[in-house]
């Protein structure tokens, strides 16, 4: 019988890969056929399949399926089986369509000869002969490479590690809201390099100091899910509904679904945690071995100077019999949890407020026990990096620097913004355009691409291999596994849409260069051909000690062969042992200096602290360019596509500002235009802020729209990390003389009509 048109184009597919998820939600059904975003319109087959992977939007990974019908991605939904989010999913994994369809993908490589001239597309050859040209120019002088990435985990961390050491070059990772602090106070603290599992869901009372868990923090999908059994009542037994208390001066997601919102004054969070555990130790809380490890890590006069009602504890705000009644609440409720992060780090004591923080987990002695804190395993593959971090503000001050100085003579940057995420006062954007090459390897244009001589397009994450290890997992060993689930942009060759497009791997590019230079590099990374090669090499790994061995049960992958293990890791979406366990005692090593934070401007001049926080959509600005996200409103002021500032009542009446006014925020550094939102929660001293817009470059959807907040932040750095205390500015208020309508989904609320009863419990200053 004669091949037909149809039963070509799907068999063209198989080289693909991809394999089906095979779970409890999603019937069993083979489907090979993987064609191009441009499918031809004659292809109808109406049957769908569902590929588990992972979602690259955020941080932390989400495990995902993907729904490709006809060879086209069709949805998004959580991946059952994956142990992070247990098949929910945010809306960042929603908008990974939109990406991978996106009208302002780059298609080709771009090169120009100087910044002043236009970008003109050119061969992959003629790309790959001037970045290996500029790159054996550098290697009798390595130092003068600086490779910019993301924080990189799994086997993308690996490779990027393994050549950036042996090519001698300077690696730095990007992370516009820095998680630096938090990373050394959990090292200060409980002697571990991982984060740990917050067990949010089998607590009794939780108290977090300026960690939006719910909503942009660390690997909210992971924490709202736990959330959701942790307020269920009945069903939870002796335990009951948790209580939530929420210490932040800004009203965020989490602290409006919170019992208690604690509005404590910006940086003194630490000062608050100490004051709950002098009343812990004065009264003798808890048992006496916990008391000695608390003080011996504190110190007795420390913790006498932040007695309630002294003058440490009153800086506060909080009145002291509402700290005292914190305190017992922590111990009553068992088990309870103290976590803290987000913008209580973000000071200039932002390491003595975490610090402080969570030391009062070894008060109550829930390390290591349900509804506390544990410890999460090592890397399943040793040499595979599970923890990300990123680069400090210092050292991105010292490369801005070293680039003006011309010390820096090829920049590589994939997956970072710095030009746009960096404060404005560092300039990175200007020393970035005094390096003699930069090359950015990205699948959009943005601020820092804009710099570049020459643009290599990647594949979007629902087109490429690779893995991940979760930080945080959730207390035992998981690796995520990412698989394409529909072929690259471009593979199909010309068509009317996009002409001659083809996109590469990161993976693969590196590789490539590995082979080309040789010598050290070539013999570090000689092992593999592709990104595909080395990640199938890890699971390999990962069978040879693991896969043959362990014991069915749930959630792991055995099997009798490697290809029957590899092919249920793709389904599963990746492999995890719930039996595994991480250390079960904390290793305190010691606190950080009890410090008062600073603030760049003067309290005369500057009466407001700014609170910048990520949008609950575009997050930093890394998802501005997705409409969808644009579209996310904000779960308190439900304001989209613009950027705004949150200005308390009595301000608000005071400077005659009403909704919608045109407003300036100034520091001492510059100043940002945005619209006047008068919210009843806002503390009368603070001014809020979202991060994600402003951007010049990053195309249709996200230029020109609202202010890029980052630009007028003071470069302040915590004093012991030297990371970016993104929270110590002051700033004040203006008037522009112009108002309009800020685009939003709740309706016109007179003042008037606003309850007059607390729906969330406030403790008052």
């Amino acid at each position: 019988m004669a091949l037909t048109r149809r039963q070509l184009l799907k068999s063209s597919g198989l080289g693909l890969g991809a394999v089906l998820f095979v779970g409890c939600t999603i019937p069993e059904r083979e489907m090979v056929v993987q064609s191009p975003a441009l499918l031809p319109e004659d292809l109808v087959e109406g049957f769908d399949a569902h590929y588990a992977t992972l979602c690259r939007m955020g941080s932390n990974p989400e495990g995902i399926l993907v729904r490709v019908m006809e060879g086209r991605a069709k949805k998004v939904e959580g991946n059952p089986e994956y142990p992070l989010n247990q098949g929910k999913h945010s809306a960042r994994a929603e908008a990974g369509l939109q990406a991978l369809y996106h009208p302002d993908r780059i298609r080709m490589p771009m090169l120009r000869g100087s910044r002043d001239e236009p970008f003109q597309e050119v061969s992959w050859d003629t790309a790959l002969n001037t970045l290996l040209g500029q790159m054996r120019a550098q290697q009798s002088n390595p130092a003068s490479v600086a490779v910019i990435t993301a924080p990189e985990r799994g086997h993308m961390g690996m490779l990027v590690e393994r050549f950036v050491s042996a090519y001698g070059a300077q690696h730095y990772a990007f992370e516009t809201l820095e998680e630096t602090v938090l990373r050394e106070a959990v090292k200060r603290v409980f002697g571990q390099d991982r984060l740990p599992h917050f067990d949010i869901e089998h607590t009794s009372y939780v108290l977090s100091f300026g960690a939006d868990f719910l909503g942009t923090w660390i690997s909210p999908v992971h924490y709202s899910r736990q959330y959701g059994e942790f307020r269920q009542g009945e069903a939870r037994g002796a335990l009951g509904r948790g209580t939530l208390v929420q210490v932040e001066p800004r009203f965020s997601l989490t602290a409006a679904n919170a019992d208690e919102w604690v509005p404590v004054r910006p940086g003194y969070e630490g000062a608050l945690a100490l004051s709950i555990a002098s009343v812990i130790v004065d009264e003798g809380l808890v048992d006496a071995a916990a008391i000695r490890t608390a003080t011996d890590l504190v110190g007795a006069d420390t913790l006498a100077r932040y007695r309630p009602g002294g003058s440490e504890a009153e800086k506060t705000g909080i009145k002291a019999e509402r700290i005292e009644a914190l305190a017992h609440a922590f111990v009553d409720h068992q088990p309870s949890l103290a976590l803290a992060g987000g913008s209580a780090g973000a000071h200039t004591n932002g390491l003595f407020n975490l610090t402080a923080a969570y030391m009062l987990n070894l008060l109550v002695g829930n390390v290591g026990a349900a509804g506390g804190i544990t410890f999460n395993p090592p890397s399943p593959l040793p040499g595979v990096p599970d923890a990300a971090k990123a680069t400090p503000l210092a050292e991105w001050k010292k490369l801005a620097d070293r680039m003006r100085g011309g010390e820096v003579r090829l920049a590589l940057v994939r997956g970072a913004n710095p030009a746009y995420g960096l404060p404005g006062p560092v300039k990175f954007e200007e020393a970035l355009a005094q390096v003699p090459f930069v090359v950015s390897v990205a699948s959009f244009l943005d601020e820092t691409a804009a710099q570049a001589n020459l643009v290599l397009p990647e594949r979007v994450y629902m087109e490429e291999w690779g893995d991940d290890i979760p930080d945080p997992a959730p207390g035992f060993q998981l690796m995520g596994l990412q698989q394409p689930v529909v072929a690259p942009f471009g593979a199909q060759g010309d068509s009317e849409m996009a002409p001659h497009a083809e996109t590469r791997s990161f993976g693969d590019l590196l590789l490539m260069l590995a082979q080309e230079l040789g010598g050290n590099v070539g013999r570090e990374l000689q092992e593999w051909d592709t990104f595909q090669d080395m990640v199938r090499w890890g699971m390999l790994r990962l069978f040879q000690e693991k896969g043959g061995a362990l014991p069915l049960r749930e959630g792991s992958t055995r099997a009798s062969t490697f290809d029957g293990f590899w092919v249920g890791v793709l389904q599963r979406g990746g492999w995890w042992d719930r039996d595994s366990a991480g250390d079960a005692q904390a290793q305190p090593q010691t606190m950080a200096p009890a410090r008062e934070p600073s603030f760049q401007g003067s309290e005369d001049l500057y009466p407001f602290h700014l609170m910048p926080f990520p949008s609950q959509g575009v997050g930093d600005g890394s998802a501005s360019h997705l409409p969808w996200l644009q579209a996310v409103p904000d779960p308190q002021v439900t304001a989209v596509w613009r950027t705004w500032v949150e200005i308390n009542p009595r301000t608000a009446r005071e400077m005659n500002v009403r909704e919608g006014d045109v407003v300036r925020v100034v520091s001492h550094y510059g100043s940002i235009e945005a619209l006047a939102y008068v919210h009843p929660a806002t503390p009368p001293n603070v001014l809020s802020v979202p991060l994600g817009q402003g951007h010049r470059g990053y195309g249709r959807y996200a230029d020109d729209r609202g202010a890029n907040v980052l630009e007028m932040l003071a470069p302040e750095e915590d004093s012991e990390t030297k990371a970016f205390a993104w929270a110590a500015t002051r700033v004040r208020l203006e008037k522009a003389g112009r108002r309009t309508r800020v685009p939003k989904s709740e309706g016109m609320v007179p003042s008037v009509q606003l309850p007059h009863f607390p729906i969330v419990q406030v403790t008052k200053e």
